[in-house]
């Protein structure tokens, strides 16, 4: 009995905020999608992922969920819906006896839920997790009590909704068919097909992200656990200066200022990057950066500095830690930094694998002082907390 499931990511999340959609915002060093689509190729009953994502967000996608085995993803509909019925429609030709239809913003679906799930669709065709409601209903049309509702058999639903694939491919064929629209969930499209469903006891802590404080609460919750269980705590420090040279662009933490002149160097001679990759190599006991990507290597002549800063992570990594804190100080008479900072957060948070409060940025001058003083190059400062194991 072969059990697949589809993950439904197509929504903008705009009530979340954020730069980009709230399944690809970050918590606990990853994106929200990679943790949902981890718990469920991870999980030894389930044959198949399929991933139904927005149209437009195949680069997103594709830098979030680096590293997990899965089917190609498909591009969803208008609506949730659509989306859900163009994922099963994908998985046809390789007709799984049982499918499990999830959220990608409901990343704590726990292996024990997922297992309960596939469990009950041996007794029946669809199956949903959900919690009873445990506060008073009140009917307020207008903002104004009409009635308090009865709760006695009120329950919320979760997902996975778990269903046989054939009943619920032909359920949201039907509804597609007839031009049936506005169906929430797929138990509503179940039931519209008058299929029976299961009711069973959901988990609380499977909450759905919604808005821009449940990312941060996610975020919060799963770096705790993480801290957990990493008491080693690590501080280094970097140091990077360079000098001006002619050019049209001044590079930054990955971020190209636009300037008269650009700073010297083997690469791109990102001092900041470079300031906050020899912190990290310092937090691990390592070497600078210059030991491990010698500037009379030539693989190394105009390399962005993201690769080093990459390659410094990637030990942290290897040895079981994760970055919990970066600060970056930069000194320049020119150019203009502060502008830029968010674009240079953005580009950091990925690379470091934590959201922008856990990375401070800030720049200042020597007030005419010494060589940055005469403008004559800039210089960076870096520390970087890390938690190891």
């Amino acid at each position: 009995m072969t059990v697949a499931a589809v993950i439904v990511a197509g929504g903008s999340g705009l009530r979340a905020g954020g730069e980009v959609p709230k399944q690809y915002q970050m918590i606990g060093g990853k994106p929200v999608i990679w943790w949902t689509l981890k718990a469920f190729t991870g999980h030894p009953g389930i044959s198949r992922v399929q991933p139904v994502i927005g149209e437009g967000h195949e680069d997103l996608f594709a830098a979030a969920t680096e590293g997990l085995e899965f089917a190609p993803p498909v591009t969803g509909g208008m609506t949730r819906q659509d989306s859900c019925r163009l994922g099963l429609e994908a998985l046809m030709p390789h007709a799984p006896a049982k499918v499990l239809i999830h959220d990608a913003a409901r990343p704590f679906a726990s292996q024990d839920l997922i297992s309960h799930v596939i469990a009950w669709l041996d007794r029946h065709k669809a199956v949903i997790p959900g919690m009873p409601v445990q506060e008073t209903l009140k009917l307020a049309p207008g903002g104004f009590i009409k009635a308090t509702v009865d709760r006695t058999a009120m329950w919320t639903a979760q997902t996975p909704q778990g269903f046989s694939f054939e009943d619920i491919l032909a359920a949201h064929q039907a509804a597609h068919s007839s031009g049936t629209e506005g169906l929430t969930d797929d138990a509503s499209v179940a039931e519209h097909a008058g299929m029976a469903i299961a009711m069973i006891a959901g988990r609380s802590e499977n909450r759905k992200l919604t808005t821009a404080d449940d990312i941060v609460a996610a975020d919060r919750s799963l770096t705790s656990a993480q801290f957990a269980q990493l008491p080693d705590i690590r501080v280094g420090q970097g140091i990077d200066i360079h000098p001006f040279a002619p050019g049209e662009a001044v590079t930054l933490c990955g971020v190209a200022i636009p300037f008269s002149r650009k700073l010297k160097g083997h690469s791109d001679a990102d001092a900041a990057l470079h300031a906050l990759t020899d912190a990290i190599f310092g937090a691990l006991g390592e070497s600078d950066i210059g030991v491990h990507f010698p500037p009379s290597d030539p693989q190394w002549k105009g390399a962005a500095s993201s690769i080093f800063l990459g390659a410094a992570v990637e030990k942290l990594r290897a040895r079981g830690g994760v970055i919990a804190n970066v600060d970056i100080t930069i000194l320049a008479e020119a150019p203009k930094i502060s502008p830029h900072i968010p674009a240079m957060k953005a580009l950091l948070c990925p690379l470091l694998g934590i959201t922008t409060d856990r990375i401070a940025i800030k720049a200042t001058t020597t007030e005419r002082l010494g060589a940055i003083g005469r403008g004559e190059g800039i210089m960076a400062f870096a520390t970087a907390t890390v938690r190891l194991p």
